[in-house]
C-alpha cells in the first residue's frame, strides 16, 4: 500500500486535526479542525507536505500513489457537492491554496476559480443567473493561473484591467459589465499565448495538477525563501497543497468575503475585528484592490452574518485559547468559514492579549509569557513623534503598524534596497504591495499604501516585521510610473523626505521631529513582572555613559555588564589630551597627560555608579589600539604634502610630521590581534594606574554620599595568567592607596574577558584567582572562525544565500563552534572557582536564541544594548520554560 497523502474534510468529519499541523500545514489543519467542530467550512482535502518534499527530492516528480489518492479524494468531493469537476451542467470550481506549518502570509501561491473554461463559464453562467458574475470568476481564473501557474507577468493582467476600467469610465473591478469582463478573458488569453507561447489548458483536471505543482513550486521562491530567513523558518518543512470546493463573494450584493481577528492585531482590545468587501472575492480583501469596509459596517448591513460570526470567532478562541486570524465569504447570505490561523498580532497587542488572557483564566502565566515573541517587545520602544511639534498632516490612512519613521520617498522595493545601502532612511510607498515587495520591506523605515485595509498584505507583513506602516491612503494618488505621489495638489517626489505615523495613520510632510518611547503600560509592567518571575539568568546592559545606564535601568536592567572605557576618550574635550598622551616620548609626559585625564574619568565613572545605585557595573579597560585615536595616516600623509607645496611651515607643520611618525610607528597590519587590551595596560602600565584610580575614588565619593557602588574591573583580551596576574595586582595595589587615602574601603570585584580561543582554553586556571569572566562573544565569534568582523559582511551575506551558514554568526551564536569554547569554559571555571560569576557582553547578549543557549550552559547574566534589555529578559524566562509556545498556524 502507497503512504497515504491527501486528507479529507468535509459532511462534518475531517481526516485530521490540530495534531497534525507538520503533516497537513497550519492551514489545512485548522480546516480539519473547524470541521470536526460543526463550522460551516467548504469540504475538500489536503495534500500533506511530505508530498512536497517528496516531489523536490525525486527533481519535482510526484510520490507513488499521489494521483490516485487525489483522483479518489476529487471524486468524493464531487458527491458531496453535488458538482462535477468540468460538468458543462453543474460544474464544480475549486480553489488550490499553499498553507505551511508555519505561516508564511502572501509568500506563497493560490489558484482561485479553478475549473472554468469556455464551456464551464456558461453552465456557471445559467446556474447563477448571473452572466458578469461567471466571466467575472472566469477572468480572475485566467489572470491567476496565468500569473502563478504559467509565469505571465501579474502587471500585463493588471494594466489591461486598468485600461478597461478606464474605457468604461468606472473605479472598481465590481462596476465593470459582463460584455467587460468577457473582452477581458479575451484579452487575459491572448496575453497568455503572447508570454507563455502556449494556450491556457481547457482541461480542468489537466489545470488541477498544474496548480498543485504551481504552489509546490512556490515554496522555494526567491520571496519564500526571504521570508524564511527573516522569520528563521527552516527549509525542510514543505508547504501543503489545500485544495477546497469555491464559494463566492462575488455572486451579487447578498455576498461577500472577509478577514476578521478574534481581538484587535494591532491593540490588543478585545473587540471581533475586521474588515469585508461586499460583492468580492477574499483575494480583493487581502490584495489592497479596493479599501475595505470596517466590522461596524456588517453589523448593520447584514446583522445576522454578524452574529454569527461573533458567535464562531468566540468558539474559536475558546478552542484554540488564543487569538484567531480567520477568512470567510458569504455566499447570497449564507456564511462560510475559509480558514482560520493563529493571528499575527503586533508586540503591543501581543503583550495586552498575553496578559488579559492571564486575567481571563483562558491561559497560564507561563503560556502567556511564550505568546510573545522576545523581538515584539521592541515595539514598546519604537520612537514616536513629538506631540508638541506642528506637524503638516497631507493625508490618513489605516495605522496599520505602530511607531514613528522619517526617510526619503522611493516607489519599489528595488530602489529601497539600493538607497538603503547609501544609508539612507527610505519610506516604500506604493498603491499596494504584494509578496514580491518583501525585500524592500525589509530595508524600510516605513510602508505606506494608497490602497488596502489592515489585513492587506502590507498591514499583515509590516505588523510581524514591526515597521511602521499606514495602508489605505485614499489621498494619496500614486504614480509608481513617474515616481511621484500627488495628494490635495501638493507633489511628493522620489527623494523628498515624508514621516509616517503608525499609530495615528497620518502621513506627514517632510522630517518631523521623533522622541523616544516610554513603555510604561500597565500591562507591560505586568508582562515583564511575569517574565522576571520566572528566569533565571540575570540581565545587564552594555552602556557607557549614565544617560544610556538611566535607559537601562528604566528598561529592567540589573547592572552594567560592560562599559566600554575607550568610548569616553573620544570625546571633544578628552581627544587631545589622549593624543598628547599617545605622542608622549617619555613616561613623565605620558603620566602628565593622564592626570590630565584622571578627573574626567572619574565623573565618568561617578555619573555611573549614581545611574546603577546598589547595582554593578563592570568597567573594561581601555581596550582597542592606540592609533584609533589618532588622525588617519592618509589624511595627514595628504595634510602635510599640500602644506609643502604651498611652501608653509613652522611648528604646525611640525606637529603633523611628528603625529604622521607616531602614527607610523603604531601602525599593524592586524590591530585587532595586536597591541591591544591588557596588552596595552602590561606594556604602558600608567594607563591602567590612571583608569583604576579614577574607578576607585569616584565609587569612594559616591560611598561617601551615601550610595552603594559596586565597581567590576574587567580586564581585557588576557590569553595568558600572567597577564590577568599582573594586571590583577596592579589594580589591587591601586585600590589600596586610594583607600587610605579616602579612609573610606569599597567592595570591588576583578575579572576578566574570554574572547579569545586560549582564554577559553585555560580557563580553569585563570579562574582561580579571578571573581568574574564575561564572555566577549563578538571577539570570540572572530577569533574562532578567523571572520574579520569589519570585513566578513560581504562573504557571510552569500554564505548565507548559499546555506553553509545557517545564521550570521555575529548576530546569533555559533553554539557548535564558539558555542563549545564557552561550554568547555564555564565547566572549567565552575570547577575550580565554584563562587565566580560567569557572564556575556557581546552582542549575542541580546539575541533569543544565543540567551536560550546561554541559560543552557548555566552563565549567571547576559548583558546586551539598553533596548534590548526587556527582549532578553522575555527570552530569559522562555529559556527557563523551555521552548516558546508562541505558534503562527
Amino acid at each position: 500500500m502507497s503512504k497515504k497523502f491527501v486528507y479529507f474534510f468535509g459532511g462534518g468529519a475531517a481526516e485530521g486535526d490540530r495534531s497534525k499541523k507538520d503533516l497537513l500545514g497550519g492551514k489545512g489543519a485548522g480546516l480539519a479542525e473547524m470541521t470536526n467542530a460543526g463550522l460551516p467550512v467548504p469540504p475538500g482535502f489536503t495534500i500533506s507536505t511530505e508530498a512536497c518534499l517528496l516531489y523536490f527530492q525525486d527533481e519535482k516528480n510526484l510520490p507513488q500513489g499521489l494521483q490516485a489518492q487525489m483522483d479518489e479524494a476529487l471524486s468524493r468531493l464531487e458527491k458531496l457537492a453535488g458538482q462535477a469537476l468540468g460538468s458543462s451542467e453543474r460544474p464544480l470550481l475549486l480553489s488550490v491554496r499553499s498553507g505551511a506549518a508555519l505561516s508564511m502570509p502572501g509568500m506563497m501561491d493560490t489558484v482561485l476559480n479553478l475549473g472554468l473554461n469556455d464551456v464551464t463559464v456558461q453552465a456557471l453562467a445559467r446556474w447563477s443567473g448571473d452572466e458578469r458574475f461567471a466571466y467575472d470568476c472566469y477572468r480572475r481564473f485566467v489572470q491567476t493561473f496565468g500569473s502563478v501557474v504559467l509565469g505571465v507577468q501579474k502587471s500585463s493582467f493588471e494594466e489591461l484591467l486598468d485600461d478597461e476600467k478606464k474605457r468604461w469610465g468606472v473605479r472598481y473591478d465590481s462596476e465593470l459589465p459582463a460584455a467587460a469582463l468577457k473582452e477581458l478573458v479575451d484579452q487575459f488569453q491572448q496575453a497568455v499565448r503572447k508570454q507563455a507561447g502556449l494556450e491556457l489548458p481547457q482541461d480542468p483536471q489537466i489545470q488541477l495538477g498544474m496548480a498543485r505543482d504551481a504552489v509546490f513550486r512556490s515554496w522555494n521562491t526567491p520571496r519564500a525563501i526571504k521570508y524564511r530567513q527573516m522569520h528563521e523558518i527552516p527549509d525542510t518543512l514543505g508547504t501543503a497543497v489545500n485544495v477546497q470546493m469555491m464559494v463566492f463573494g462575488n455572486l451579487g450584493e447578498r455576498s461577500g468575503s472577509g478577514v476578521g481577528f478574534t481581538r484587535n492585531p494591532s491593540t490588543g482590545q478585545r473587540l471581533l475585528y475586521g474588515e469585508f468587501l461586499p460583492n468580492a472575492q477574499g483575494e480583493d480583501v487581502v490584495a489592497g484592490v479596493r479599501t475595505p469596509l470596517q466590522f461596524s459596517e456588517l453589523e448593520k448591513k447584514w446583522p445576522d452574518i454578524y452574529r454569527q460570526l461573533s458567535e464562531i470567532a468566540e468558539k474559536l478562541e475558546r478552542h484554540y485559547r488564543d487569538v484567531q486570524d480567520f477568512e470567510f465569504t458569504v455566499q447570497q447570505g449564507k456564511l462560510y468559514i475559509l480558514q482560520t490561523r493563529t493571528g499575527k498580532r503586533t508586540g503591543v497587542a501581543a503583550v495586552k492579549i498575553a496578559v488579559d488572557m492571564v486575567r481571563e483564566g483562558l491561559v497560564s502565566q507561563q503560556e502567556a509569557l511564550g505568546r510573545v515573541e522576545p523581538q515584539q517587545l521592541v515595539q514598546f520602544l519604537h520612537p514616536i513623534f513629538d506631540p508638541s511639534d506642528r506637524l503638516e498632516v497631507i493625508a490618513t490612512g489605516l495605522p496599520a503598524s505602530p511607531g514613528a519613521a522619517v526617510g526619503r520617498v522611493v516607489f519599489t522595493a528595488g530602489d529601497a534596497v539600493q538607497m538603503s545601502k547609501k544609508g539612507e532612511p527610505v519610506i516604500l510607498v506604493r498603491n499596494e504591495t504584494s509578496a514580491e515587495d518583501i525585500h524592500g520591506m525589509e530595508v524600510a523605515r516605513a510602508i505606506l499604501t494608497a490602497r488596502g485595509g489592515m489585513t492587506s498584505h502590507a498591514a499583515v507583513v509590516a505588523r510581524g516585521m514591526g515597521k511602521c506602516c499606514v495602508v489605505g491612503c485614499d489621498a494619496l494618488k500614486v504614480d509608481e510610473r513617474n515616481k511621484v505621489i500627488t495628494v490635495n495638489g501638493l507633489e511628493i517626489r522620489e527623494g523628498d523626505f515624508l514621516s509616517v505615523d503608525g499609530t495615528a495613520g497620518r502621513v506627514i510632510k517632510g522630517k518631523a521631529h521623533t522622541i523616544a518611547a516610554d513603555p510604561s503600560s500597565d500591562e507591560f509592567a505586568d508582562f515583564m513582572r511575569m517574565a522576571d518571575a520566572a528566569r533565571a539568568l540575570g540581565v545587564r546592559a552594555n552602556a557607557d555613559i549614565p544617560r544610556d545606564a538611566q535607559t537601562a535601568r528604566r528598561f529592567g536592567a540589573e547592572g552594567i555588564g560592560l562599559c566600554r572605557t575607550e568610548h569616553m576618550f573620544f570625546a571633544e574635550d578628552r581627544l587631545p589630551l589622549v593624543q598628547r598622551m599617545i605622542l608622549a616620548a617619555s613616561e613623565a609626559e605620558r603620566r602628565a597627560a593622564l592626570e590630565q585625564l584622571l578627573p574626567l574619568q572619574r565623573s565618568d565613572f561617578f555619573g555611573l555608579f549614581q545611574a546603577m545605585d546598589g547595582l554593578p557595573v563592570t568597567i573594561r579597560f581601555l581596550d582597542p589600539p592606540l592609533h584609533e585615536f589618532l588622525p588617519k595616516r592618509e589624511e595627514l600623509v595628504v595634510e602635510i604634502a599640500l602644506a609643502k607645496e604651498r611652501g608653509q611651515a613652522g611648528p604646525e607643520l611640525a606637529e603633523k610630521e611628528q603625529v604622521l611618525r607616531r602614527v607610523r610607528e603604531l601602525s599593524e597590519f592586524n590591530p585587532m590581534l595586536g597591541h591591544r587590551g591588557c596588552r596595552l595596560g602590561i606594556t604602558y602600565p600608567e594607563i591602567s594606574e590612571m583608569q583604576a584610580r579614577a574607578i576607585f575614588q569616584a565609587a569612594c565619593r559616591f560611598q561617601k554620599e551615601g550610595g552603594h557602588p559596586h565597581p567590576e574591573i574587567m580586564i581585557p583580551l588576557v590569553s595568558l595568567l600572567a597577564e590577568f596576574s599582573e594586571q590583577k595586582k596592579l589594580v589591587e595595589r591601586v585600590g589600596r592607596e586610594v583607600f587610605e587615602a579616602e579612609r573610606v574601603s569599597v567592595p570591588y570585584h576583578v575579572g576578566t574577558m574570554i574572547e579569545v580561543p586560549r582564554a577559553a582554553l585555560i580557563a580553569g586556571r585563570i579562574a582561580r584567582v579571578a571573581d568574574f569572566f564575561s564572555f566577549g562573544t563578538n571577539d570570540l565569534t572572530q577569533s574562532t572562525f578567523g571572520f574579520s568582523r569589519d570585513d566578513s559582511g560581504p562573504f557571510i551575506a552569500e554564505y548565507l544565500n548559499r546555506r553553509l551558514l545557517a545564521r550570521d554568526p555575529f548576530v546569533t551564536l555559533d553554539e557548535e563552534g564558539v558555542g563549545a569554547l564557552v561550554q568547555m569554559a564555564v565547566e572549567k571555571a565552575r570547577k575550580a572557582n565554584p563562587r565566580i560569576q560567569l557572564g556575556i557582553c557581546g552582542e549575542h547578549g541580546g539575541d533569543p536564541q544565543s540567551v536560550r543557549f546561554f541559560h543552557r550552559v548555566g552563565l549567571d547574566y547576559v548583558s546586551c544594548s539598553p533596548f534590548r534589555v526587556p527582549v532578553a529578559r522575555l527570552a530569559a524566562a522562555q529559556a527557563a520554560l523551555g521552548e516558546s509556545h508562541y505558534t503562527t498556524a
